[in-house]
């Protein structure tokens, strides 16, 4: 207890007055308080307030496609792996729209979070947006083109058929919700690999703090980057867990006013699929037994780039590796996959 009354003055010839008894015991209840009140959640007044937040706000929709196709010549749903039935794989999509009606632009942002089935790992897995695969119903395009043509629902599919994976939950994101939460969090710190400047902003290479429209600004750079695209995928994936590490560090998560306030921006900037209830958020939050630092980051394995039979630039998928990828995420063997290949 004594790092928790560090501030207080030493004592004198190790005699406590009533005085100081009355300071130091009140920090000391209200900090057990809040201990037990993020552990035992569920009767306590602070877990009510965050889940009246996020039903107030959270904006829920059909993201999630029919487990029967509507094209007889699509393959159905992947069923839930027998050896992985625990784990969980949320798709995370950036665009510039949240609306639910296709034609809505291209992803700008692909990922898949899973969660290990015992919670004490996770993966953050990019999916580069020129990555040439096969949409259902579409024939082959780039990956972030199944958005634009059937939404969310249709981005799904396409990454469980890539994947031969049961994708869980959807959130998606805007450009202005993703400037919302960076300033909600007071900016995020990441490792920045690469220097450049864009859109004003300068960004050298080490710690690097972003918010608002310079996070923005930062995450979208490829140009100037050595990988282009894959660099900027890469970027995608430091914010994230940068602002994973944010939310659950203890400046936000013992400060009650602070959590509420930023679990209620990030439920009205993000939607959500209609099963993804604020139980199961709270439930699948409490269960996770890993830091968000802990997140193992990788990228869809690649082979290279080409052209398409139209023209356009494309990333070829190294089918390979995407083999022993589809084999990891079904056994919830992730982990192993990315200590051989630490960069997808």
């Amino acid at each position: 207890m004594s790092t928790l009354s560090s501030d207080d003055p030493a004592p004198d010839d190790d005699v406590v007055d009533q005085s100081r008894r009355s300071r130091v015991l009140p920090k000391v209840l209200v900090a057990a308080a809040v201990v037990v009140v993020l552990a035992l959640v569920g009767v306590f007044t602070y877990a009510g307030s965050v889940d009246h937040s996020v039903e107030a706000n959270l904006q829920q929709a059909e993201e999630l496609p029919p487990d029967v196709p509507l094209d007889p010549a699509d393959e159905p749903r992947p069923s839930r792996s027998t050896s992985a039935q625990d784990a969980v794989n949320y798709v995370i999509i950036g665009s510039d729209s949240r609306t639910a009606d296709a034609g809505q632009g291209r992803s700008d942002v692909l990922m898949v979070l899973h969660l290990d089935g015992d919670r004490r790992g996770a993966s953050l897995i990019s999916f580069p947006r020129d990555m040439y695969v096969s949409i259902p119903g579409h024939g082959k395009n780039k990956i972030n083109a199944a958005y634009s043509f059937g939404g969310a629902p249709l981005a799904v599919r396409t990454l469980e058929g890539l994947l031969d994976v049961r994708m869980d939950h959807v959130a998606i994101i805007d450009f202005a919700g993703f400037i919302a939460l960076t300033d909600e969090l007071g900016g995020v710190t990441v490792d920045n690999p690469y220097a450049s400047v864009s859109q004003g902003y300068d960004f050298p290479v080490g710690n690097v703090t972003v918010r608002g429209e310079q996070a923005l600004a930062y995450v979208r750079e490829r140009h100037q980057l050595p990988g282009g695209d894959l660099s900027r995928s890469e970027r995608q994936r430091l914010v994230v867990q940068a602002m994973l590490s944010k939310v659950g560090s203890k400046d936000v998560l013992l400060n009650p006013v602070r959590l509420n306030r930023f679990v209620g921006a990030a439920a009205r900037q993000v939607t959500v699929d209609k099963d993804l209830t604020t139980t199961q958020l709270r439930k699948t939050a409490l269960s996770v037994r890993f830091k968000p630092d802990d997140i193992i980051s990788i990228q869809a394995p690649l082979d290279g780039f080409g052209t398409s039979p139209t023209g356009q630039s494309i990333d070829k998928v190294d089918t390979s590796r995407l083999k022993e990828l589809k084999k990891a995420l079904r056994q919830d063997t992730v982990d192993d996959y990315a200590a051989r290949y630490p960069n997808g």
